[in-house]
């Protein structure tokens, strides 16, 4: 069995993967994404692990019979180029590397710590303690975190927000979270979304990008927030309309945002911006490179879901997490 991986994030834990897997397989590592080389070496693979897979991938894959995906998104995936004998599947393990990320930007944003951070660099202490005209903040107790999308990420940091004292209300596609069961206030369908905005301190974005999601929250929706609320985006970046988010924190009719899924992505060196626009000029946006996930502890546990499908491959047994084709 031949193994092709094209995802770097998995290269640091090369010797743990490779000591998951069936006997007798073979490893063609690409720690740099190369289209042109991954290509020469996908005629003769039967398993692909990354996270990125082209038509023209595709069509060289000729005995390919399982890409499976080095993290939860699918989207980067031309699944109407996949082979009908070809699965695809994927894996989770970033739900608490994430949550940490949202409750600490959550933190730091209501409660100003950003701004006090870059003042007190001027020699400015921000603080009401020294100006009247600076609001006392508040706490997460009590706070209404708004969810637009309650997956995996969502549950995870709604447990540690709760714990926090905050109340929560959530949307997804289906409409189908038990709010009881998860000690929400309440849920529904995206059809509540105008009420989860108007409601919520705090609005998560974690929905998967498809055709009904993109650019679903776009100018009203941002209006909807209000002037005192937190926009947090870990889910893709189409989901928020660009020039509707740059306006809304430039003209301040969001209190601030952090996003760490973006419009534009860099070559494989790392450099590039994140969009046209100028948001590396906003004071109240934090800004992280799509990092918010990646830890050893997402990869480590990545490794074992997707060297335990590999060999589940090997032996002729069900596949777990198939995202393509469905059941």
């Amino acid at each position: 069995m031949k193994i092709v991986v094209g995802d770097r994030n998995l290269f640091p834990h090369r010797e743990l993967f490779e000591s998951g897997l069936p006997h007798g397989a073979t490893v063609s590592w690409h720690p740099v994404f190369d289209e042109q080389s991954v290509i020469a070496d996908l005629p003769d693979a039967d398993v692909y692990v990354g996270g990125k897979f082209t038509a023209a991938m595709a069509a060289a894959a000729g005995r390919l019979r399982l890409i499976q995906v080095a993290g939860a998104g699918y989207d980067n995936v031309s699944l109407s180029d996949v082979s009908a004998d070809t699965r695809v599947a994927n894996t989770f393990h970033h739900e608490s590397s994430i949550a940490e990320y949202i409750v600490s930007t959550a933190i730091l944003l209501r409660r100003g710590f950003l701004t006090q951070d870059r003042a007190l660099r001027r020699g400015i202490w921000a603080t009401s303690v020294y100006d009247d005209t600076i609001d006392q903040p508040r706490t997460l107790r009590d706070a209404r975190i708004g969810f637009v999308g309650f997956g995996h990420i969502g549950a995870q940091s709604w447990t540690v927000l709760r714990a926090l004292g905050a109340t929560g209300c959530a949307v997804t596609g289906s409409g189908s979270v038990d709010a009881d069961e998860h000690g929400l206030a309440w849920a529904g369908d995206t059809g509540a979304l105008t009420r989860l905005l108007d409601e919520s301190d705090v609005v998560v974005v974690s929905a998967p990008l498809n055709d009904r999601t993109r650019g679903m929250i776009g100018r009203d929706e941002l209006a909807r927030i209000g002037s005192g609320g937190v926009l947090i985006n870990v889910g893709r970046g189409p989901l928020v309309d660009p020039h509707s988010l740059h306006d809304a924190l430039s003209d301040r009719s969001i209190a601030a945002a952090a996003i760490d899924v973006w419009y534009d992505y860099p070559s494989s060196d790392g450099t590039g911006r994140p969009s046209e626009l100028p948001f590396s000029e906003l004071s109240n946006l934090v800004m992280t490179p799509h990092s918010s996930g990646v830890t050893r502890d997402t990869f480590v546990g990545r490794v074992g879901d997707i060297t335990g499908n590999i060999t589940r491959l090997a032996d002729g047994r069900e596949l777990l997490r198939v995202v393509h084709p469905r059941a």
